[in-house]
């Protein structure tokens, strides 16, 4: 432990440097997983909110839920099932707002909206929207009365209009259910199961979301280990002399190898909690309506991959420790 700190010591600049590096990948890292979690909340919430059981779909719908339709017969007594329209409606003061019109036979899901009303996601609030309100949609000729808000509704990147069953097919003109939410499998070959993250799977703006930061996220946690590997397989290069008269007075490889550790685990250890502290407190600084959600159970998640890709880098780079003679290391001059 001594010898470690003292190396760094010596040489402040190289590990200070390292450390500045780690820092700003890991800030990216958390930042971009803080953009991930909160475009899904963004994209899904009102997904994300359903029960954990087994989705359906029509089987020939080919994974998609707008192209479903399911008879409502076979939405039986303790199955959930719903329906989605993307839609527009014009508010008294003429100004357009894009929502997604849903629907469902479970009363909780929908709060009880009276026939002829809507309840709106709370962030349409912030648009001007005010409860007692009519509002106008293309897609069904009566007007709607604003009955209400409700807080984190959303579907595809839009606040959810939460409409009663006979409104929504006065709307559709469509008696169907597109999607039944059951707690086990429908023995039937006309439906398709999925599990939840399954169906989330199936929206395509959240696959295309989810599937690009994910990859970018890895990529830099990637970047990071090789990092590791590169700097300290450099810095043992260059010790090598140093390594052979340690070896040479004895010292065990195990004792080099825990040296090196130490110091990678004081690098990422301070780069992390310095990163961990600005991404959890950034969207404090962001502007409001920013899509970030950046979790504690994200950040440990992470913050331990990191540790082992470092712990995994470094390790694989001072393989060559094992094979430093010492008296050659000494004849070489490099202490």
């Amino acid at each position: 432990m001594n010898m470690a700190w003292k190396e760094m010591k010596k040489n402040k600049a190289r590990f200070l440097l390292l450390g500045s590096i780690v820092f700003l990948l890991s800030l990216m890292t958390f930042i971009l997983s803080g953009l991930s979690e909160g475009l899904s909340e963004d994209n899904v919430s009102l997904v994300k909110q359903m029960p954990d059981k087994t989705f359906h779909l029509n089987a020939g719908a080919e994974g998609s839920y707008a192209q479903s339709t399911i008879p409502s017969t076979e939405a039986e007594s303790g199955i959930f099932a719903f329906s989605i329209q993307m839609g527009t409606m014009t508010d008294e003061q003429e100004e357009k707002h894009t929502v997604a019109f849903f629907s469902s036979n479970e009363p909780e899901q929908v709060q009880q909206v009276g026939d002829g009303e809507v309840i709106l996601d709370s962030s349409l609030k912030k648009e001007g929207l005010s409860e007692g309100e009519w509002i106008q949609t293309p897609l069904l000729k009566e007007p709607l009365r604003i009955a209400g808000f409700t807080d984190h509704k959303r579907f595809n990147h839009s606040p959810v209009a939460l409409l009663n069953e006979s409104t929504y097919q006065r709307m559709t003109g469509l008696k169907e259910w597109q999607v039944l939410v059951a707690s086990d499998e429908k023995n039937t070959t006309e439906l398709r199961p999925f599990s939840k993250q399954e169906f989330l799977t199936t929206i395509p703006s959240y696959q295309a979301e989810q599937t690009t930061l994910t990859m970018i996220v890895w990529f830099l946690v990637g970047i990071s280990g090789l990092l590791f590997a590169v700097f300290f397989y450099m810095m043992n290069v260059q010790k090598v002399g140093m390594y052979g008269i340690l070896k040479a007075l004895g010292l065990r490889t195990r004792t080099l190898f825990q040296m090196m550790w130490t110091q990678m685990g004081v690098l990422i250890v301070l780069s992390i909690v310095a990163a961990s502290a600005v991404s959890l407190n950034l969207i404090h600084l962001l502007p409001e309506g920013t899509p970030y959600s950046l979790s504690v159970q994200t950040v440990l998640r992470l913050s331990l991959v990191f540790f082992i890709v470092g712990f995994a880098g470094s390790t694989l780079s001072a393989v060559q420790i094992r094979r430093i003679d010492p008296l050659t290391a000494i004849q070489r001059g490099d202490a």
